[in-house]
């Protein structure tokens, strides 16, 4: 039987890419480590890395066998991440993702709320257009502009977000507001380029804006680009309507110009259902997506 210490140690040192430094993290001398890689190399009969001078690289078995001490890693977090939950309090890591866009312009901004109510929690914010793997634990709790497709994961959807066009009052002063979309050519558009990464219906929506023969464009890859070149006057931006209750001054432009409805769900691995972090946290965000309701009724 292979030795958890011997696995542990291995684990470090292929994170790390180095015995020095797997050596400060384990707080282990950079010999001992060296020794207990070589015992587990004999233990295997076999070699796990190739020792370079810039570092040490994985062999084909030293890949298959930290795939394995990775999986374990995540199942220990998951099972640690049970084990600490309080039935009273809410504390310790909560990785949550989500897209870039959503993360700083709704999310981020709300944030110190929920710290407020529950000062002990950290949060891990990880904003990607790439969809963590939830059942292997490489986030907890995942905000994303589709229904998610993996196996075993509590979902629930939160509301449904339009793309839509805006501009800061300072440039209709300047540039007018165009009545139709004909009208567009005349205007700078700022969108997300149709390449970037993005839910089906707003890129379908910059492709057809971009149909009417418009002259001048500014491509950004996140929203948060997009909405600060539209603050600053750069032209009419396409932006999801959950801005508006954050950026209130902006002006709607061609009000019938929308994408489809694109559904925001939060998802959440099955074996995380008790957990508190993350019925503090969905039920934070619910309360934060109702009060935007109630705002824009008012």
């Amino acid at each position: 039987m292979v030795d958890w210490d011997k696995l542990r140690i291995f684990h470090a040192v292929a994170d790390a890419g180095s015995l020095t430094h797997a050596g400060e993290t384990l707080n282990l001398s950079q010999s001992a480590v060296s020794r207990q890689i070589r015992a587990l190399e004999e233990a295997f009969d076999t070699t796990l890395f190739h020792r370079h001078a810039r570092g040490l690289i994985l062999t084909e078995q030293g890949e298959l066998l930290f795939d394995a001490t990775r999986a374990m890693a995540q199942r220990l977090d998951a099972a640690t991440a049970r084990i600490r939950d309080s039935e009273d309090e809410v504390f310790g890591e909560l990785r949550v993702t989500t897209t870039t866009g959503f993360g700083t312009l709704w999310l981020a901004p709300r944030l110190t709320k929920l710290f407020d109510r529950y000062p002990d929690l950290r949060i891990d914010l990880m904003l990607e257009e790439r969809v963590y793997d939830l059942p292997m634990r490489e986030a907890d709790v995942a905000i994303r502009m589709k229904e998610p497709s993996q196996a075993d994961l509590i979902r629930k959807r939160l509301m449904g977000v339009r793309i839509r066009l805006f501009a800061a009052p300072g440039y209709v002063e300047r540039a007018g507001m165009p009545a139709t979309l004909a009208e567009m050519a005349n205007h700078r558009l700022v969108c997300q380029n149709p390449a970037t990464p993005q839910a089906a219906a707003s890129a379908a929506l910059v492709q057809s804006l971009l149909a009417n023969h418009i002259r001048s464009t500014l491509t950004v890859n996140t929203y948060f680009g997009v909405l600060q070149a539209v603050l600053g006057d750069a032209g009419i931006g396409v932006l999801p309507d959950y801005i508006t209750r954050d950026v209130p001054n902006l002006v709607r432009v061609l009000p019938e110009v929308e994408s489809g409805e694109v559904p925001v769900f939060l998802a959440y691995p099955e074996e995380l259902r008790h957990s508190k972090r993350v019925s503090a946290f969905r039920d934070f965000v619910i309360e934060e997506i109702m009060e935007d309701r109630r705002s824009r009724r008012g």
